[in-house]
């Protein structure tokens, strides 16, 4: 019997032997099979000579030393790629690595130009701009950069995720404003909504009382899971916790207004932001945004609810893929996908901007988190279009949603992000101001009321000088008092910059669906935030509080 089962086994390894030879690996000995690497490291010089060796019979042992700057050898190797020991078939002898045979050396040959070749044809990113425009991207980012190095109130988030997920940094600035990040969230959000909810020396935390700031706090949750290294996870509990919060603070008022305190465009950012982090998000929150796509209660005054509609699809595209979700709950969320994804096509206008100029790269986030940027000719249109409209990027809040898009990157992406080593040769660029001199303009600016709680319609109607080139906010700045009262305003910041939230004292009113609308004087929607428009000499610039 014994003898009968070592037969057995004796046979069995002959046949595997017998079917093993012939591979690459050798005709004696068995070796494991290795997979491709599915990122092929880019091509250079050193490498080029390498391959020349190869051909040539000239590396001994099957391994030859590499600089460390080629991005073929193990020192810098990025992480899904493989050294070029890797992909020889060698044997261990001794210790040593076994020298390929001449018969071997055309095959292993092949083996590494295939793999080079595939590096010199295939981009690190299928959805990022083209080559030619690699130049003004680079511009782009190192303007945001410079942006980010300047003094301010307060850092915001949106720009510190349109940093991170770029092809270049300098990660040294970077780690500074991180920390102004951190100092401004974590001293509001260090504590539970609870702690922060209870008298303390006789007053009320102001964040439980105050407008969810849904938005803004997904974005620093965002901004937090792309940092690398990444950040101690322990301070991050509470800035969670307030989001839910949140969620449910948003919620509240569909109970009486039919839609969230702020609007579905931070509910849906929201959980996003929930869902990268992969935190589990009740099915109850997920059914009220698959509700509300369903009847398309995404509105806006101007019609315009691109924005919203990508955002959300990237929410429902983040959690279908969540172990959590039921088989049926995931089916609707693909489907809800698909109608989201088929109307941002069909609102691409023939100039190729998908709603307007600012929407636009948010569009494009869906199509590069579903991977459908090479298969969907819109997407190719909408970076034609993006290209073409870079100049309207002025504010580092929109230049960071622009570069999301032109490097091929989406908020989705984040979730699956692993620290490896970055490029760390961005240099800013720095906008110098006008110069002062004649160079000035004057602009008709008007505010006009006509709801039923204003004291009356015109508020106010009086030209602004100004310095060529200013824009809306620094117009607003300059305006001057109109008889015996001040011109005021106040903004809040967002995802897209300064957001006017009151105009001569009259706040919006988010429960009664009312904002600020820009138009020009023709009575058209400016499609450009007060930090963006920038109005020329002799235009009329009308702020009307109206109703969503």
């Amino acid at each position: 019997m014994h003898r009968r089962l070592l037969g057995r086994d004796a046979l069995s390894a002959s046949r595997r032997l017998r079917r093993h030879r012939g591979r690459p690996g050798g005709s004696s000995g068995w070796a494991p099979r290795r997979r491709r690497p599915r990122h092929a490291p880019e091509v250079g010089q050193a490498e080029l000579q390498l391959l020349a060796g190869l051909v040539a019979g000239d590396v001994v042992g099957g391994r030859a030393p590499l600089p460390k700057s080629s991005p073929l050898s193990a020192d810098s190797a990025p992480e899904r790629g493989t050294a070029i020991s890797r992909r020889l078939p060698s044997r261990r002898r001794s210790g040593c690595c076994h020298p390929l045979s001449p018969a071997r050396r055309p095959r292993a040959a092949m083996w590494l130009l295939l793999a080079l070749l595939q590096a010199a044809v295939l981009p690190a990113r299928p959805c990022e701009a083209p080559a030619e425009a690699a130049v003004a991207v680079r511009a782009l980012g190192a303007r945001l950069l410079g942006l980010a190095m300047e003094p301010g109130p307060d850092a915001d988030p949106g720009i510190y995720v349109g940093l991170r997920l770029g092809s270049d940094h300098d990660l040294s600035t970077e780690q500074r404003y991180l920390q102004r990040l951190q100092d401004a969230f974590q001293g509001r959000y260090g504590r539970s909504p609870h702690a922060a909810s209870s008298p303390s020396h006789g007053h009320r935390h102001r964040n439980t009382d105050s407008m969810p700031e849904t938005g803004r706090l997904a974005l620093y949750l965002l901004g937090l899971r792309a940092t690398c290294p990444p950040p101690d996870p322990a301070p991050q509990r509470f800035p969670v916790t307030w989001l839910k919060y949140y969620l449910e603070k948003d919620w509240a008022g569909t109970r009486h207004h039919g839609h969230p305190l702020t609007s579905y465009y931070q509910y849906g950012l929201g959980v996003l932001a929930l869902c990268v982090h992969h935190k589990r998000v009740r099915e109850e929150v997920i059914q009220r945004l698959l509700v509300a796509e369903k009847h398309q209660r995404f509105g806006h005054a101007d019609g315009n609810t691109v924005d919203t509609e990508a955002v959300v699809a990237l929410a429902f595209a983040c959690l279908k893929k969540e172990k959590h979700i039921r088989a049926r709950l995931a089916a609707e969320l693909r489907a809800a996908v698909r109608r989201a994804r088929a109307r941002l096509v069909e609102a691409q206008s023939a100039d190729g901007l998908i709603g307007n100029a600012f929407s636009t790269p948010m569009a494009m986030q869906v199509f590069i988190a579903t991977d459908t940027c090479r298969t969907q000719p819109a997407y190719g249109r909408a970076m034609a279009a993006l290209l073409q409209h870079l100049d309207s990027f002025t504010s580092a809040a929109t230049m960071a949603q622009a570069l999301l898009a032109l490097n091929g990157r989406s908020y989705l992406g984040i979730a699956s992000m692993q620290c490896q080593e970055e490029l760390d040769t961005l240099t800013p660029i720095f906008l110098e101001p006008l110069p002062p001199g004649p160079r000035n303009m004057t602009v008709r600016l008007v505010v006009e009321c006509p709801v039923p709680r204003c004291p009356q319609q015109l508020l106010y109607d009086s030209p602004v000088p100004a310095p060529a080139g200013a824009s809306l906010l620094d117009l607003l700045r300059a305006a001057p008092p109109q008889g015996s009262q001040n011109f005021t305003f106040e903004t809040q910041d967002t995802a897209y910059g300064p957001f006017l939230t009151s105009v001569q004292g009259m706040a919006v009113r988010p429960k009664e669906q009312h904002y600020w609308q820009l138009l020009s004087g023709l009575g058209t929607s400016l499609q450009m935030g007060v930090a963006d428009y920038r109005p020329e000499d002799g235009n009329t610039v009308i702020l009307r509080l109206s109703k969503w």
